[in-house]
């Protein structure tokens, strides 16, 4: 199992964490995902470590920016 913690910049409500979390979960090995709103943190759980570009396009495609 990998943990890795991003900031996404941009979520301003319930439906925005609801985007991002769907986007990150259709990659593949991503079992988990906890979206904190008031931090932009995003917690990606995964049975192996996910390339931070597949998330970056994942968060890009709901419509939101990875801070880097």
């Amino acid at each position: 199992m990998a943990t890795k913690t991003y900031t996404v910049t941009g979520m301003t409500c319930s439906h925005c964490v609801g985007s991002v979390s769907s986007e990150i979960k259709q990659i593949p090995g991503v079992t988990d995902v906890q979206v904190d709103l008031a931090s932009g943190e995003v917690t990606v759980t995964s049975d192996q470590p996910v390339d931070e570009a597949a998330v970056a396009a994942a968060v890009d495609e709901a419509g939101y920016e990875l801070a880097r």
